[in-house]
């Protein structure tokens, strides 16, 4: 079997969210399938570190896709072409962008449907894009997997998708996220915080993540404690920031934020199990992979009550209203003053955190793939 796979977000030292995806997922899928033929289709020159095994033929077809235009060019001219040229029996595509002019059977991993809920948080043209196309490749679709029951509804009552269409496929956490020792622990808050304790954000920075409310939020609990917590915010800039970093530029503990832009892999396990509690309080998740992580690196966690998140969470979150600033600042009062509920926290998230896993996404992605093959 020839499957074509659309790997255009395999970026070294540039994976986010849908990249971890595609690399993890991708990495263990070729390797344990070497009876098949792999076709990685890339937009740009590649990496051989996302040749994962012999049975890969890596393809670099420009041009490079991170524009609406480039994205329907990509996808409607030269995927077909590269398609047809192989002779592929499927296209999987881990970022939910089909073709629409191949007759190819294709899976799509659509994520989550932000940009129908939130269209503001997106330039204008990338958001039109999306709730044009998106429509039309979940109906194209021959198979949808998403990370979560949350998404997988949403996208049923958005799209009108028949509910057998759809495979649920969580979401991993890397091995590598370990709860770390004291001594360690010490090192890493000294390299980023003058070894305060702090709270920790990593996502992409972007109107969805509210980090604007953390900002605030943060405010209110120094205001109120004082102490020598910092917050550190972890990810790149992706788009309209201008309210985030304006917010900072206003805040009177402004000094006790560090933003430190995106970290390498090793530096992010580090950083995680050295925090004082994770706050991710995002408006919309498909998953919500950094509550995973955080659960377990053996740091509590601080999250929103609102789409995909209690689902990851559990009962091993404090769960708060991610529009409810108060909220946010209570939550961060309780978790750095209460050891006992920190303690409580992190060993409800050793277990929860068992739920998900790289080995079995791959073995449910795996799944998904058959399905639509037959």
């Amino acid at each position: 079997m020839r499957i074509a796979v659309n790997t255009r977000l395999l970026l070294k030292g540039k994976l986010e969210g849908i990249g971890w995806f595609s690399f993890e997922t991708l990495r263990r899928i070729t390797q344990n399938h070497p009876e098949h033929q792999f076709i990685f289709i890339f937009d740009r020159p590649y990496s051989e570190d996302f040749i994962f095994s012999k049975n890969i033929i890596p393809v670099v077809i420009g041009p490079p896709a991170r524009h609406p235009i480039l994205f329907y060019l990509w996808f409607e001219y030269q995927i077909p072409r590269v398609l047809k040229k192989y002779k592929a029996d499927l296209f999987l595509s881990p970022d939910g962008y089909l073709s629409l002019k191949t007759k190819v059977p294709q899976l799509a991993v659509i994520h989550d449907i932000n940009f129908v809920h939130r269209p503001k948080d997106f330039p204008w043209i990338i958001e039109k894009y999306y709730n044009r196309f998106f429509p039309e490749f979940a109906r194209k679709a021959t198979r949808i997997a998403t990370v979560s029951n949350y998404s997988k509804e949403d996208i049923i009552r958005s799209f009108n998708v028949e509910r057998d269409k759809i495979d649920v496929v969580f979401d991993g956490v890397n091995e590598a996220f370990q709860p770390l020792p004291p001594e360690k622990q010490n090192r890493i808050r000294q390299e980023y915080t003058r070894g305060a304790p702090y709270f920790l954000f990593v996502g992409a920075l972007n109107p969805r993540k509210n980090v604007t409310g953390l900002l605030n939020a943060f405010e209110a609990f120094k205001t109120e404690k004082g102490g020598t917590e910092k917050l550190l915010i972890v990810g790149g800039q992706m788009h309209k920031t201008g309210e985030i970093f304006e917010t900072w530029k206003n805040m009177h503990f402004k000094n006790d934020v560090v933003f430190t832009g995106r970290v390498s892999t090793s530096a992010l396990h580090s950083v995680f199990g050295s925090a004082l509690a994770l706050t991710f309080v995002p408006f919309f998740e498909g998953f919500g992979i950094p509550i995973a992580e955080a659960m377990s690196a053996g740091i509590p966690v601080i999250c929103s009550n609102t789409t995909s998140m209690p689902e990851v969470g559990g009962n091993a979150a404090l769960y708060v209203d991610p529009f409810d600033i108060k909220q946010i600042t209570d939550a961060m009062l309780n978790i750095s003053g209460d050891p006992l509920l920190r303690k409580e926290l992190i060993a409800k998230g050793f277990e929860q955190k068992k739920k998900f896993s790289w080995d079995k996404t791959a073995r449910l992605l795996w799944e998904s793939i058959e399905r639509t093959l037959h």
